[in-house]
């Protein structure tokens, strides 16, 4: 049974630069969202991509981070620490833009409460963390600021030549914002380097349903993708950037010496540019790894391709994968380990910071790594998938502890707590 909402708020309005996709960010809106409409608020959502709701949607495409304008100042602002005079005059013109959309879209959709998703938290959009920090400041709106990434957990924003921005608004420090992170380590540095509290909420995802089944649809997709009878499909259910650790699935598979095994990478996005995909192809025709990324056929949702193709989901992905990777050096949480909790799939997770600090107290039944693929790594994945049965009791068992620990039960419980600190409750 979810709790009573807010008796003075009743319209949550979302702030992302994308709502589009299978990114991080935009998956876990889409569960706050669900998570909040059951509690019986309204939910609208601006940014600068979207295939959300048409009708409860603001776009402009100026808040996107890949937008040209955006991409030319975001360029100019790191890898140096003097800044041009003419670069602080396109911010601010920038930011005068977005917010002037800003203010539309809280009228528009009368907004009440302000979700702010990494907007105000990784600066790869500084006027429109400007923007909103400004809002927030001259209409006293409450927000909650969602942090997912901060500027200080990505070596890419160490040097830069807008500090002053940055201390403004990633994150800004202002009465009327509720912090929440989604792991312990960043409350900490949150509170240490800004002196701001938050609260906890971890990713989550719907443990109180049971994950769909192979079906008819789904059952041609290892055909389609060229993967045989007799092969392993291994599934690196993440975007192609660095810090996914991509090269150590590949020599997972490599190494897989009593089966031919071919890596499902399940996400084109390359937000990060080409430089690590076009390494990571090298390094597998190196091993002789098969690696499959198939844009054109595999999406965000089931469909037909412009060929009349069948196009199949990241669901789908996970339905057909024998057996997942997860060797990412760093995550803010672990989106795709929860999913592969729920779709009941053996895994294998890199020892990254958060992983240490947040899921292995937990006891997950996890094939674990160390930063590098081992022979003990390779015969622990082996004696996995070469015992029938194994994969089937470890399931269970991690989908009870996903179900405890990170089920929408909690997340309900959680927003709770942070709508109480508005006095509104």
């Amino acid at each position: 049974m979810y709790l009573t909402k807010s008796s003075n708020i009743h319209r949550i309005g979302f702030v992302s630069t994308r709502f589009k996709g299978t990114d991080g960010v935009s998956l876990e809106t889409a569960k706050w969202r669900q998570v909040l409409e059951k509690m019986g608020y309204e939910c609208f959502f601006f940014s600068g991509l979207s295939d959300w709701d048409a009708d409860k949607s603001m776009v402009v495409e100026e808040a996107f981070f890949a937008h040209p304008v955006i991409q030319s100042i975001q360029d100019r602002c790191f890898g140096t620490t003097v800044r041009e005079k003419t670069l602080t005059g396109e911010i601010q013109k920038a930011r005068f833009r977005l917010k002037r959309a800003l203010y539309a879209f809280v009228e528009r959709f009368a907004i009440d409460l302000l979700i702010t998703e990494n907007a105000l938290t990784i600066p790869m959009h500084i006027p429109l963390g400007l923007a909103l920090t400004e809002l927030i400041v001259e209409t006293g709106i409450p927000a909650i600021a969602h942090h997912h990434d901060f500027a200080w957990e990505r070596q890419r924003f160490t040097v830069n030549c807008v500090g002053d921005f940055l201390s403004m608004s990633f994150p800004p420090r202002l009465h009327t914002i509720n912090h929440v992170v989604i792991n312990s380590e960043a409350r900490q540095q949150l509170s240490f380097r800004c002196g701001i509290s938050s609260t906890v909420i971890p990713n989550v995802f719907d443990f109180e349903t049971e994950p769909p089944r192979l079906d008819e649809y789904a059952r041609t997709m290892r055909k389609d993708l060229g993967v045989g009878d007799d092969e392993a499909l291994f599934l690196q259910p993440t975007r192609v950037i660095a810090r996914k650790g991509i090269e150590h699935a590949i020599e997972l598979a490599g190494r897989m010496e009593d089966r031919k095994v071919k890596l499902l990478i399940s996400h084109q996005e390359r937000d990060e540019g080409s430089e690590y995909y076009n390494r990571t192809m090298d390094y597998a025709n190196l091993l002789g790894v098969d690696v499959i990324v198939r844009p054109d056929i595999i999406g965000a949702e089931r469909g037909t391709t412009e060929s009349g193709e069948k196009k199949y989901s990241l669901w789908d992905c996970y339905l057909n994968a024998d057996f997942v990777t997860y060797p990412s050096t760093y995550e803010g949480f672990g989106n795709a380990f929860l999913e592969a909790v729920w779709f009941k799939k053996p895994i294998l997770v890199n020892r990254y910071s958060i992983f240490q600090q947040d899921i292995e107290p937990l006891n997950f039944e996890v094939v674990m790594m160390e930063n590098y693929v081992t022979p003990e790594t390779i015969k622990t994945v082996q004696s996995v998938l070469n015992n029938p049965a194994a994969p089937e009791v470890i399931a269970a068992y991690n989908f009870a502890l996903g179900r405890r620990f990170f089920s929408f039960k909690l997340l309900e419980q959680r927003l709770y707590q942070v709508m109480m600190n508005f006095g509104q409750l």
